[in-house]
């Protein structure tokens, strides 16, 4: 079977609102996941107008209002979540998914129920904050998943105390709840190191937007015709706050891919007064080389 192809872009103009509005977004007192998700999904979709945005976040609502009411504790919460998102809509991943750029696009995962396990705990998290559940993001190393009880990412602030009990669940496996030891074989399947403590911790919204950036970047990369896709997720993760220097490198060296040899060579250059001099004087030389391409 032919591999779907990506969606069209938008126009110059409506790239530019979009990003204007995700980097506002992003250095916004309290960014929100679904929209700054939603704004990333616009930059690879044109056909997502202001209608299709608004329309995801009505359907992020419309399944928190279908939670019952204040289930309690933190397990009755994620079991409300499961039953509602895993086995009545059907919300999961399946392997194929890690193909499919549409797995990275919030308003497709709600669209489809099908994605990412990051984009999936994104659907997870927004229906449980908003019915008011205690609920936070958890980067396990190659598997994001949700946690409930403790602190909220929303909550969670200097001073804050835990609130107890804490339960993990795995929206790419339908919601399906973790014991510890289920947390275990995530990490050591994916990266083959331990648990520690410290990747339970909650997961901040700008740091989640950051890794599905760098899932979309890692998905184009393997596409080398598809260096449009990894352009514009460098370009929106350089909105972010907080970046890697090394992302600037990352958007010279694709710009010289595609064939803006200048650009590419100036954006090397600037790259190169920022680092060690070991590693300017090869930038340096990767600059020339593109410059020689103009001839």
């Amino acid at each position: 079977m032919r591999p779907p192809r990506p969606p069209r872009p938008p126009s110059p103009e409506r790239s530019a609102e979009l990003r204007r509005r995700f980097a506002q977004e992003a250095r916004s007192e309290r960014p929100d996941l679904a929209t700054l998700c939603l704004l990333v999904g616009a930059e690879a979709d044109g056909a997502l107008d202001e209608a299709g945005l608004d329309a995801a976040q009505v359907e992020l609502d419309r399944l928190a209002g279908e939670l019952p009411f204040r289930p309690g504790t933190p397990r009755a919460w994620a079991v409300a979540l499961r039953d509602l998102l895993g086995e009545r809509y059907g919300f999961h991943g399946v392997a194929a998914d890690y193909q499919r750029l549409e797995s990275s696009l919030l308003h497709e995962v709600v669209r489809r129920r099908r994605g990412l396990p990051i984009l999936l705990s994104v659907v997870w998290l927004e229906v449980a904050r908003r019915a008011g559940a205690p609920v936070y993001g958890v980067a396990l190393p190659g598997h994001f998943v949700v946690g409930f009880g403790g602190e909220s990412a929303a909550a969670s602030g200097p001073g804050s105390a835990p609130l107890g009990e804490r339960v993990l669940v795995d929206p790419y496996d339908g919601g399906r709840l973790l014991s510890g030891t289920d947390a275990e074989a995530l990490v050591a399947g994916a990266t083959g190191a331990e648990l520690r403590a410290s990747m339970l911790e909650p997961a901040a919204p700008l740091d989640v937007v950051a890794r599905v950036l760098n899932n979309i970047r890692a998905w184009a990369a393997a596409r080398p015709e598809q260096s449009a896709v990894g352009l514009w997720a460098v370009e929106l993760a350089l909105l972010l706050p907080a970046h890697a220097a090394r992302l600037r490198y990352e958007r010279a060296v694709l710009l010289v891919q595609r064939g803006e040899f200048a650009a590419g060579a100036g954006e090397l250059e600037a790259y190169a007064e920022a680092v060690d001099e070991a590693v300017a004087e090869e930038v340096r030389g990767e600059a020339r080389t593109a410059r020689a391409m103009l001839n």
